[in-house]
């Protein structure tokens, strides 16, 4: 009996929680959103810095997310099949994005290639701007989430050992062979999960981009920086119409995530 209070007192401290912290603030968003009605909503959502912002905002998401998928299965491979000297400081540094905060992330960059940074006599006499452009948004994203790949893959590969890509190896196999048809198989799901993390974290990322952008209006403001310079103009309805669009890719990429957990208890199982 008290088992069951327990339980269920358990559940309802989550439960409201979670309406607190979650389903609150989602109602919010949404009625704010259409508080001026449909056609505000349509007009913010449809308005031609809000689609440059979203386009920017996919494609910084599209590189970040395919170089840390490359990089993390390279990684991971690297630190869960092989010893070798510096193996744990490797695996050290990869988690520095998660200790360091956004912001310090983008005043790094800035010092690195903004006008008074050691990199920036080179890029200006190859004439690339990386600081308030493109180039710069890009690399803080893919900073700030390439651990999320290869943290989901390492304890993977480490668990089931590396026994089959020996005997593969032995039987002759080459090395992209072995990885499509017998490291792949057995990590896919875990790969998939970290690419939906790392999608999750780049479409939101803020902090850093907002330090790197230069707040361009059309050129460098992704969709959150947008949103940012719709509230700060007292534009309220239009920033959280806005917002829903973050909010609906979050919803997709939340479904997408629990499939891919259910998949992988089932394969523990």
């Amino acid at each position: 009996m008290k088992q069951k209070v327990v339980k269920w007192v358990m559940i309802a401290v989550a439960a409201a929680f979670l309406t607190v912290m979650l389903v609150l603030p989602f109602i919010t968003v949404c009625t704010y959103a259409l508080s001026q009605g449909w056609r505000v909503f349509w007009a913010a959502v449809t308005d031609v810095y809000a689609q440059k912002a979203l386009r920017l905002t996919l494609l910084a998401t599209a590189i970040a997310v395919a170089v840390n998928t490359v990089f993390g299965v390279f990684a991971a491979w690297a630190v869960g099949n092989f010893r070798f000297r510096g193996r744990q400081v490797l695996a050290a540094l990869m988690d520095i994005p998660f200790s360091i905060s956004p912001v310090i992330v983008g005043l790094m960059f800035l010092l690195i290639f903004g006008r008074n940074g050691w990199a920036h006599p080179l890029l200006d006499h190859w004439n690339v701007q990386v600081v308030f452009a493109v180039p710069g948004i890009v690399l803080v994203t893919v900073f700030v989430t390439f651990p999320f790949v290869s943290r989901e893959l390492i304890p993977v590969m480490q668990t089931r050992g590396h026994e089959e890509e020996e005997a593969a190896a032995l039987m002759g196999a080459k090395g992209f062979t072995i990885f499509r048809k017998v490291t792949l198989p057995h990590i896919k799901w875990a790969l998939l999960y970290g690419v939906i993390l790392c999608t999750a974290r780049s479409l939101g990322e803020f902090g850093a981009v907002s330090v790197v952008s230069g707040h361009l209006q059309g050129k460098t403001d992704t969709l959150p920086l947008h949103i940012e310079a719709l509230f700060n103009a007292f534009h309220l309805s239009a920033a959280f119409a806005v917002s829903t669009i973050l909010m609906c890719m979050a919803f997709v990429i939340l479904v997408l995530r629990s499939l891919v957990e259910y998949r992988l208890e089932k394969e523990e199982r």
